[in-house]
Protein backbone atom coordinates (compact mmCIF):
# COMPACT_ATOMS: atom_id res chain seq x y z
CA UNK A 1 0.00 0.00 0.00
CA UNK A 2 1.35 3.38 -0.94
CA UNK A 3 0.16 7.04 1.00
CA UNK A 4 -0.83 8.29 -2.39
CA UNK A 5 -3.97 6.27 -2.92
CA UNK A 6 -5.03 5.52 0.87
CA UNK A 7 -7.33 8.33 0.75
CA UNK A 8 -9.41 5.68 -1.77
CA UNK A 9 -9.21 3.11 0.79
CA UNK A 10 -10.51 5.00 3.90
CA UNK A 11 -13.28 6.50 1.59
CA UNK A 12 -14.07 2.95 0.17
CA UNK A 13 -14.29 1.92 3.97
CA UNK A 14 -16.56 4.37 4.80
CA UNK A 15 -19.07 3.92 2.39
CA UNK A 16 -19.06 0.26 2.89
CA UNK A 17 -19.76 0.90 6.55
CA UNK A 18 -22.18 3.92 5.99
CA UNK A 19 -24.28 1.33 4.01
CA UNK A 20 -24.43 -1.52 6.01
CA UNK A 21 -25.60 1.09 8.53
CA UNK A 22 -28.42 2.51 6.28
CA UNK A 23 -29.48 -0.19 5.26
CA UNK A 24 -31.62 -1.18 7.93
CA UNK A 25 -33.63 2.13 7.33
CA UNK A 26 -36.30 2.49 4.78
CA UNK A 27 -36.48 5.48 2.33
CA UNK A 28 -40.19 4.79 0.65
CA UNK A 29 -41.88 1.71 -0.02
CA UNK A 30 -38.69 -0.03 -2.04
CA UNK A 31 -35.81 1.37 -1.11
CA UNK A 32 -33.04 1.94 1.64
CA UNK A 33 -31.36 4.31 2.41
CA UNK A 34 -28.20 2.56 2.07
CA UNK A 35 -29.16 2.63 -1.96
CA UNK A 36 -28.16 6.47 -1.58
CA UNK A 37 -24.68 6.12 -0.27
CA UNK A 38 -23.74 2.28 -2.05
CA UNK A 39 -23.13 3.64 -5.47
CA UNK A 40 -20.82 6.19 -4.34
CA UNK A 41 -18.76 3.08 -4.29
CA UNK A 42 -18.16 2.86 -7.99
CA UNK A 43 -16.94 6.72 -7.88
CA UNK A 44 -13.74 6.26 -5.69
CA UNK A 45 -13.14 2.89 -7.38
CA UNK A 46 -13.11 4.55 -10.60
CA UNK A 47 -11.27 8.11 -9.40
CA UNK A 48 -8.66 5.98 -8.01
CA UNK A 49 -8.49 3.66 -11.56
CA UNK A 50 -8.02 6.96 -13.49
CA UNK A 51 -5.13 8.26 -11.08
CA UNK A 52 -3.01 6.07 -9.21
CA UNK A 53 -4.10 2.39 -11.90
CA UNK A 54 -5.63 -1.18 -11.84
CA UNK A 55 -3.57 -2.44 -9.64
CA UNK A 56 -4.66 0.39 -6.37
CA UNK A 57 -7.88 0.32 -7.83
CA UNK A 58 -7.73 -3.15 -7.60
CA UNK A 59 -6.45 -2.79 -3.82
CA UNK A 60 -9.52 -0.22 -3.02
CA UNK A 61 -11.74 -2.88 -3.93
CA UNK A 62 -10.79 -5.37 -1.86
CA UNK A 63 -10.23 -3.36 1.25
CA UNK A 64 -14.00 -2.29 0.70
CA UNK A 65 -14.25 -6.38 0.35
CA UNK A 66 -12.69 -7.00 3.45
CA UNK A 67 -14.54 -4.13 5.65
CA UNK A 68 -18.00 -5.26 3.82
CA UNK A 69 -16.79 -8.97 5.53
CA UNK A 70 -16.38 -7.61 8.80
CA UNK A 71 -19.76 -5.42 8.86
CA UNK A 72 -21.63 -8.61 7.68
CA UNK A 73 -19.75 -11.03 10.98
CA UNK A 74 -21.09 -8.29 13.13
CA UNK A 75 -24.53 -8.10 11.78
CA UNK A 76 -25.06 -11.80 12.10
CA UNK A 77 -24.44 -11.33 16.18
CA UNK A 78 -27.01 -8.56 15.86
CA UNK A 79 -30.34 -9.24 16.57
CA UNK A 80 -33.58 -7.50 15.44
CA UNK A 81 -37.55 -8.05 15.27
CA UNK A 82 -37.04 -11.21 12.96
CA UNK A 83 -33.34 -12.42 13.73
CA UNK A 84 -29.74 -11.09 13.20
CA UNK A 85 -29.58 -7.93 11.19
CA UNK A 86 -28.05 -10.25 8.46
CA UNK A 87 -28.48 -13.53 7.29
CA UNK A 88 -26.32 -16.04 5.47
CA UNK A 89 -27.52 -15.34 2.48
CA UNK A 90 -27.64 -11.34 2.56
CA UNK A 91 -23.92 -11.75 3.48
CA UNK A 92 -23.16 -14.18 0.76
CA UNK A 93 -25.37 -12.00 -1.36
CA UNK A 94 -23.67 -8.94 -0.36
CA UNK A 95 -19.73 -9.72 -0.42
CA UNK A 96 -20.49 -12.25 -4.09
CA UNK A 97 -21.88 -8.78 -5.66
CA UNK A 98 -19.95 -6.08 -4.33
CA UNK A 99 -16.50 -8.03 -5.24
CA UNK A 100 -17.99 -9.17 -8.83
CA UNK A 101 -19.13 -6.12 -9.54
CA UNK A 102 -16.49 -3.94 -8.36
CA UNK A 103 -13.65 -6.14 -9.72
CA UNK A 104 -15.87 -6.14 -13.15
CA UNK A 105 -15.60 -2.02 -12.85
CA UNK A 106 -11.95 -2.16 -13.09
CA UNK A 107 -11.69 -3.98 -15.59
CA UNK A 108 -13.91 -2.48 -18.31
CA UNK A 109 -12.58 0.92 -16.83
CA UNK A 110 -9.19 -0.30 -17.73
CA UNK A 111 -10.38 -1.28 -21.60
CA UNK A 112 -11.77 2.38 -22.12
CA UNK A 113 -9.30 4.08 -20.41
CA UNK A 114 -8.04 5.74 -23.34
CA UNK A 115 -11.64 6.98 -24.84
CA UNK A 116 -13.38 10.13 -24.08
CA UNK A 117 -13.19 10.58 -20.09
CA UNK A 118 -16.44 10.40 -19.62
CA UNK A 119 -16.96 6.63 -21.20
CA UNK A 120 -15.07 4.55 -19.31
CA UNK A 121 -16.35 5.77 -15.88
CA UNK A 122 -19.93 5.59 -17.53
CA UNK A 123 -20.12 2.64 -18.75
CA UNK A 124 -18.05 0.89 -16.01
CA UNK A 125 -20.47 1.48 -13.50
CA UNK A 126 -23.37 0.98 -15.52
CA UNK A 127 -23.02 -2.33 -16.18
CA UNK A 128 -20.79 -3.05 -12.39
CA UNK A 129 -23.83 -1.58 -10.95
CA UNK A 130 -26.31 -4.05 -12.91
CA UNK A 131 -24.34 -7.05 -12.23
CA UNK A 132 -24.34 -6.27 -8.42
CA UNK A 133 -28.00 -5.54 -8.40
CA UNK A 134 -28.90 -8.60 -10.25
CA UNK A 135 -26.61 -10.88 -7.81
CA UNK A 136 -27.31 -9.32 -4.76
CA UNK A 137 -31.31 -9.61 -4.84
CA UNK A 138 -31.15 -13.29 -6.93
CA UNK A 139 -28.62 -14.49 -4.43
CA UNK A 140 -30.46 -12.77 -1.52
CA UNK A 141 -34.57 -13.37 -2.03
CA UNK A 142 -34.80 -16.06 -5.18
CA UNK A 143 -36.75 -19.07 -3.87
CA UNK A 144 -34.57 -21.07 -6.43
CA UNK A 145 -31.81 -20.44 -3.79
CA UNK A 146 -33.13 -21.53 -0.61
CA UNK A 147 -30.82 -24.18 -0.52
CA UNK A 148 -28.41 -21.50 0.86
CA UNK A 149 -29.81 -21.10 3.91
CA UNK A 150 -32.87 -23.58 4.38
CA UNK A 151 -33.29 -21.92 8.13
CA UNK A 152 -33.86 -18.31 6.62
CA UNK A 153 -37.52 -17.44 5.20
CA UNK A 154 -37.82 -15.38 2.98
CA UNK A 155 -41.01 -16.23 1.44
CA UNK A 156 -41.78 -12.84 2.17
CA UNK A 157 -39.70 -11.75 -0.77
CA UNK A 158 -41.86 -13.91 -2.99
CA UNK A 159 -45.36 -12.16 -2.79
CA UNK A 160 -46.60 -11.36 -6.01
CA UNK A 161 -47.23 -7.43 -6.29
CA UNK A 162 -46.88 -5.33 -9.78
CA UNK A 163 -43.49 -4.06 -10.03
CA UNK A 164 -43.23 -1.02 -7.94
CA UNK A 165 -46.84 -0.96 -7.84
CA UNK A 166 -47.51 -0.30 -11.45
CA UNK A 167 -46.37 -2.63 -13.51
CA UNK A 168 -46.80 -6.26 -13.96
CA UNK A 169 -46.92 -9.06 -11.01
CA UNK A 170 -43.63 -10.41 -9.95
CA UNK A 171 -42.39 -11.09 -6.56
CA UNK A 172 -41.60 -8.21 -4.01
CA UNK A 173 -37.63 -8.78 -4.63
CA UNK A 174 -37.85 -8.23 -8.20
CA UNK A 175 -39.73 -4.57 -7.39
CA UNK A 176 -36.69 -3.61 -4.84
CA UNK A 177 -34.08 -5.24 -7.31
CA UNK A 178 -35.34 -2.23 -9.90
CA UNK A 179 -35.83 0.43 -7.61
CA UNK A 180 -32.40 -0.11 -6.68
CA UNK A 181 -31.08 -0.79 -9.66
CA UNK A 182 -32.55 2.66 -10.69
CA UNK A 183 -30.97 4.78 -8.10
CA UNK A 184 -27.48 3.03 -9.55
CA UNK A 185 -27.78 4.26 -13.02
CA UNK A 186 -29.05 8.18 -12.00
CA UNK A 187 -26.26 8.28 -9.22
CA UNK A 188 -23.71 6.62 -12.20
CA UNK A 189 -24.89 9.89 -14.10
CA UNK A 190 -24.42 12.18 -11.41
CA UNK A 191 -21.52 11.09 -10.36
CA UNK A 192 -19.77 12.27 -13.73
CA UNK A 193 -19.84 15.49 -12.79
CA UNK A 194 -17.95 14.65 -9.15
CA UNK A 195 -15.21 12.36 -11.11
CA UNK A 196 -14.67 15.06 -13.35
CA UNK A 197 -13.81 17.79 -10.91
CA UNK A 198 -11.84 15.03 -8.21
CA UNK A 199 -9.72 13.41 -11.42
CA UNK A 200 -8.65 16.97 -12.18
CA UNK A 201 -8.08 18.15 -9.22
CA UNK A 202 -6.08 15.16 -8.54
CA UNK A 203 -3.79 15.18 -11.74
CA UNK A 204 -3.33 19.41 -11.99
CA UNK A 205 0.31 19.24 -11.71
CA UNK A 206 1.57 21.12 -9.03
CA UNK A 207 3.26 24.22 -8.49
CA UNK A 208 6.77 23.96 -8.05
CA UNK A 209 8.83 26.50 -5.68
CA UNK A 210 11.74 28.63 -7.36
Amino acid sequence: MTRSYLPGILAMAAIVVASNILVQFLFGQWLTWGAFTYPIAFLVTDVTNRVYGTGPARKVVLAGFVVGVICSLIGTQIMGEFGPLVTLRIAIASGLAFLTAQLLDVSIFAALRNGAWWRAPLASTLIGASVDTALFFSIAFSGALVWLEPGNNVSWAAEMLPVLGTGPEAPLWVSLAVADWGVKIGLALLALIPFRLIVTRLTRPQATAN
